[in-house]
């Protein structure tokens, strides 16, 4: 007698959109697909003027969703699950405006954060990139019935209410009147809260402290990654504040990108601001823990607003432990922990 099969796990957010990824560059020749990355990789490390849209075409938008999709999704998730952490118990946004999502990774992001479904809006001025995203997002049953809306994202921008506006990868394409035309929108339509990413440079860094620094002026608190909504501890010009995500690379991945590797490191400096009351946890580790013999050196950011270097070491115990387990952006002390 054959024992009964068990119905199969609905496949993650990340896994669905993996494998709807993998399907996009059929039909486009290799050569061409990496002289479109080699493009876009000139034009994002360079100046764009606001009025000349990056992506032009399909081939364009299918290099673009196969070369970043996967980075800014788990940059994206990476702010979103520590949003998440900071929230109250049973939190979730009853509703999402993603601006200037191209192919739309916050969306599918948010999805990973909190599942179900809910009303949900990407804006962008690329056309091709809004009827790509609409196709990955027919993957995703939650995601479907998600509005992809042609909007120019800058001083003329309008948003409408909504519990949570994602602004990730954008601002470095504006000029800096429309960063904060484009901030101060969120920041007005915005219900519950607003998360801001951008790459983990020195000058990503710095348009993260400007949009913070709207944010906290338009009376949110800050829910991560700082413990605290007061002024960055760190001299400006001395350092930066950013993270990283580990990303997986698929076989498409690499032969679009060129490497060898399965994995990659994404970079990333974020910002999420709420509405509400959050609980940041004490401190945050703002770089890659040190592990020696017998113990870990952990640089802190602290709710006391000061970076500060904590040794664990054995003698702490469970807390050693923790410390061993902990990764760069975690929180720290772990509640597990206490």
């Amino acid at each position: 007698m054959n024992a009964p099969i068990s119905p199969a796990s609905p496949a993650s957010p990340a896994d669905t959109l993996r494998t709807a990824l993998a399907g996009l560059l059929d039909g486009l020749p290799p050569k061409q697909a990496a002289q479109a990355v080699d493009r876009l990789i000139a034009n994002y490390r360079g100046r764009t003027p606001t009025d000349a849209p990056i992506l032009r075409d399909r081939a364009d938008v299918a290099a673009y969703a196969a070369y970043r999709m996967p980075a800014t999704f788990e940059a994206v998730r990476s702010a979103l699950d520590a949003l998440a952490d900071a929230a109250p118990e049973g939190w979730a946004p009853g509703s999402h405006v993603d601006v200037g999502g191209g192919t739309g990774a916050a969306t599918w992001a948010a999805q990973s954060t909190w599942p179900g479904e809910r009303p949900v809006t990407v804006l962008d001025w690329a056309e091709p990139a809004l009827d790509l995203g609409r196709e990955l997002a027919a993957a995703c049953g939650p995601l479907r019935p998600a509005r992809w809306q042609r909007a120019r994202i800058g001083a003329a921008l309008t948003i409408e209410s909504t519990d949570l506006v994602t602004v990730s990868y954008v601002l470095g394409e504006l000029t800096e009147d429309d960063r904060r035309s484009v901030v101060d929108a969120a920041a007005a339509a915005a219900t519950q809260a607003v998360v801001v990413i951008e790459p983990g440079t020195p000058d990503g860094y710095a348009r993260i402290m400007a949009a913070r620094d709207r944010l906290t002026a338009a009376g949110y608190r800050i829910a991560a990654p700082c413990p605290h909504s007061a002024a960055c501890p760190i001299e400006p010009g001395t350092d930066w504040c950013h993270f990283s995500a580990r990303v997986s690379r698929s076989s498409l991945h690499r032969k679009v990108k060129g490497g060898s590797l399965a994995y990659e490191d994404e970079k990333f400096s974020y910002v999420a601001a709420v509405r509400f009351d959050p609980a940041p946890p004490p401190s945050r580790v703002v770089r890659r823990p040190q592990i020696r013999k017998g113990q870990v050196l952990l640089d802190l950011c602290g709710a006391e607003e000061e970076l500060r270097r904590e040794t664990v070491t054995k003698r702490h115990g469970p807390l050693y432990r923790a410390a061993r387990d902990a990764d760069w952006g975690d929180a720290w002390p772990p509640p597990s922990a206490d």
